[in-house]
């Protein structure tokens, strides 16, 4: 019989000066040496944050998927 597996889904934000695929690996890097058990990674949104018509900073909201432990 498969093991049962309980996994848990949590919201966040990353942002980068650079482009949405920086803000991404920012997301995935910083999600890696917080959780254990990441099985997944969602992108949910990208956005931009602009001053005076310059792009400021470019920004992802992201769901980490990671199974819970025993």
């Amino acid at each position: 019989m498969a093991e049962k597996r309980v996994a848990r889904v949590t919201e966040i934000i990353a942002g980068s000066p650079n482009s949405f695929d920086d803000a991404v690996a920012a997301g995935i890097s910083r999600a890696n040496a917080t959780l254990r058990g990441i099985t997944g990674f969602k992108v949910q949104d990208q956005n931009i944050s602009m001053v005076d018509g310059k792009v400021l900073e470019y920004r992802v909201r992201m769901e980490v998927i990671f199974v819970l432990e025993s």
